[in-house]
């Protein structure tokens, strides 16, 4: 079975390739194509993937290419990947928002709203391509901002294209471990958009524990969100946010320490990565020991600055050994062989919140079987809960309708709609700003 891996030179891709190489089934991936613009960044990673498979006997073939048609050519599965701009581009996006006073954050608020209006347009052309080349293939996405790419890319593959992301697996582990439940019998009642949801119950053989946890002070404290949000916050919402939600619920306070952080993250990774490809791509060494020791820097910093602010002291050890890789992986599972599998994911709505229209991508827990991923049944979302959620969807319709039309004014509406972005002068400016530095923003006019 063939899987494409666009974006392939990206940092992330040994993380996949190493859950692939656990897999030794019946229909697992055999084969592995690497698809990237950047040459360079191809030749790193192959070398890293080449000696995560010394030890391995049957692990699957890698080639990587330039070439999209020839990468998408016989698929059966496509992972979307991309970072249109580069961490260049990331860095650009936080750097213009965070001197206009708002989040620059590259999946909410201003930077996430850059960041979507040039990526859609190249995620559009790679779900025309995969309806051409490999009509029956599976599109994975993990391009940020992931609700409004797999949004995007639905209206051209339909329920063939689901999104994936690890924040809600790893906030439902983190619950579970804390209440001493395993983390692989408990049903997490997860809700909202990518980046935007939050955890109202956690039942294990049919028990909701997760008031147990609201009601104990010290449980509250001993995990990541529980420091991060405050136990007393947590119990005002009767909930557990997404770990994102930070950026709504303690703005100001965010928005300072990434002001007087003395690098914004892009700029870190962009620097910190710009070493690991030069060291990976030079003769002699290890890549794969460049590779792991730029990874647990990585994510040891992950969210630093939020968890600065609100004095939530390091990540814990279980929460820096990634995740995302291993949601693929169950997700492939499930479909290539029909086992059955629930997984929070990112999926056309249907029915599931009624406040949204059925095209509208969710994130929730999904029943997948060789069909794809069908959303649960869930129950509405609170008040305060809901008009975040149709605030925000009504934002990534706007930019999907700026990327289709071309329209200026139609970005300067997603801008200036958006609850962290305070002010249409304001939203006008950023326009104006972020056309002038990023090429791909050509377009509006």
């Amino acid at each position: 079975m063939k899987l494409t891996i666009l974006g392939g030179g990206g940092f992330r891709v040994p993380l996949v390739y190493g859950a692939l190489l656990s897999d030794h089934a019946e229909g697992r991936v055999t084969e592995v194509v690497l698809h990237d613009l950047d040459a360079r960044r191809l030749r790193a990673v192959s070398r890293v993937l080449a000696e995560q498979a010394e030890a391995v006997p049957d692990a699957p073939a890698v080639s990587a290419t330039t070439d999209l048609d020839e990468a998408l050519r016989g698929a059966a599965f496509v992972f979307s990947a991309i970072r249109v701009g580069g961490l260049q581009g990331r860095a650009e996006d936080e750097r213009i928002a965070l001197a206009a006073g708002v989040l620059g954050q590259e999946t909410v608020g201003a930077g996430g709203i850059a960041y979507g209006l040039r990526t859609v347009p190249v995620a559009v052309d790679i779900a025309r391509r995969v309806a051409r080349l490999a009509p029956d293939a599976w599109v994975i996405n993990f391009t940020n901002p992931a609700g409004l790419v797999t949004e995007a890319m639905t209206r051209h593959l339909g329920d063939r294209v689901i999104g994936i992301c690890d924040s809600p697996v790893g906030l439902g582990r983190r619950i579970a471990r804390v209440l001493g439940a395993d983390p692989e019998r408990a049903f997490v009642d997860y809700v909202g958009l990518n980046h935007l949801g939050w955890v109202r119950g956690l039942r294990v053989a049919g028990r909701d524990e997760l008031p147990r946890l609201l009601g104990d002070p010290a449980l509250l404290g001993s995990f990541e969100e529980g420091r991060l949000f405050g136990a007393d916050w947590l119990r005002s919402l009767g909930a557990i946010p997404n770990e994102y939600l930070h950026y709504y619920y303690f703005n100001r306070e965010a928005v300072r320490a990434y002001q007087e952080a003395e690098r914004t993250r892009g700029a870190f990774l962009r620097d910190q990565q710009a070493r690991f490809y030069t060291e990976a791509a030079g003769p002699g060494g290890s890549a794969l020991s460049a590779w792991d020791r730029t990874r647990a820097e990585r994510e040891a910093t992950y969210m630093a600055e939020n968890r600065e602010s609100a004095g939530a002291g390091e990540r814990e050890e279980e929460d820096l050994s990634g995740g995302y890789e291993k949601v693929a992986l169950a997700l492939m599972r499930a479909i290539a062989r029909d086992e059955r599998a629930t997984l929070i994911l990112n999926v056309r709505n249907r029915s599931t919140l009624r406040v949204l229209d059925a095209d509208a991508v969710i994130e929730v827990p999904c029943l997948v079987d060789a069909d794809g991923a069908h959303p649960l049944a869930a129950d509405p979302l609170p008040g305060h809960a809901t008009g975040l959620v149709c605030a925000v969807k009504e934002v990534e319709r706007q930019v999907l309708a700026a990327a289709e039309s071309g329209s200026r004014a139609t970005a300067v509406k997603a801008f200036a709609l958006h609850p962290l972005v305070d002010s249409v002068t304001i939203a006008r400016r950023l326009v104006e700003e972020y056309t002038a530095a990023h090429l791909g923003l050509a377009y509006l006019a």
